[in-house]
């Protein structure tokens, strides 16, 4: 997969400034990165240095100010009408009033697929994310790892090959997050999507990724990318192994050196 030409991001010099009430926010700058199909990508940083803002360009929820962007060769806007992405936010977001299944098939009703095609899309994507036998169940009979896997599913629906991840484990705990971490192993290597995913977790980034991008304080730039050398079959612990605590060590000093300590 990695070996793959295919460009499905590209910045070049990206930069994106808020105007506010209390003067310009620059939220990122002069940002170049190229990112491959079947890539596992994570971006990683403190607080505020844009790794959710560059999700959110990349999906056409916010526009830059300077600098290129295009996915799969065309602009967000074009993407987001060719539905070339899924998005997985930090939170499910599910409507309690739905059942998993009917949540999984809102965004296919809104595009208009016929039931035949929304009952076929549900059931694989319940499959992928291995919670066949509750579609029938409300997210609230759901723990927060089923639910989050149930929106991840969600996001699959559109069977796009790029999926965008806003830190979606966060909130979960270590036990839950390590079976995810592994289930969205599985889950990229069977359908070879292009993933972009956001964390806070060196040791989240490096299990997972193929490759790991450091983003230092706001103005959020890349300080650093990381090419990782493990092998694609992680078993979890992997993460006690040399190679991966060097990896993880690179991280960690990257984000030292990136970080200003004079705010």
């Amino acid at each position: 997969m990695i070996g793959n030409t295919q460009t499905v991001v590209q910045a070049n010099g990206l930069g994106l400034t808020f105007r506010t009430n209390d003067g310009p926010v620059v939220a990122l700058t002069d940002v170049d990165l190229t990112i491959k199909k079947g890539e596992f990508v994570s971006f990683i940083g403190p607080s505020g240095c844009g790794k959710t803002t560059f999700l959110r360009v990349i999906a056409d929820l916010e526009q830059p100010t300077s600098g290129t962007i295009s996915i799969n060769g065309m602009t967000p806007e074009q993407a987001r009408h060719a539905r070339a992405y899924g998005y997985v936010f930090q939170a499910a977001a599910l409507y309690p009033w739905r059942t998993i299944d009917r949540n999984i098939a809102l965004p296919l009703e809104i595009i208009g697929l016929s039931k035949a095609e929304q009952q076929e899309r549900i059931k694989r994507t319940m499959d992928l994310v291995e919670l066949s036998g509750f579609e029938h169940k409300y997210p609230w009979q759901l723990s927060g790892g089923m639910q989050q896997r149930a929106s991840i599913a969600r996001a699959l629906a559109f069977d796009a090959d790029l999926l965008l991840m806003d830190e979606p484990f966060g909130a979960l705990d270590e036990i839950v997050r390590d079976h995810l971490n592994q289930q969205l192993l599985k889950l990229w290597a069977r359908t070879q999507k292009t993933i972009c995913f956001v964390t806070h977790s060196i040791p989240e980034a490096v299990y997972l990724s193929t490759r790991i991008v450091v983003m230092s304080p706001r103005p959020g730039r890349v300080t650093d990318v990381i090419e990782s050398t493990l092998p694609h079959e992680r078993p979890l612990d992997i993460r006690e192994t040399p190679e991966f605590l060097e990896i993880a060590a690179r991280v960690r000093d990257g984000l030292r050196a990136g970080h200003s300590y004079d705010d």
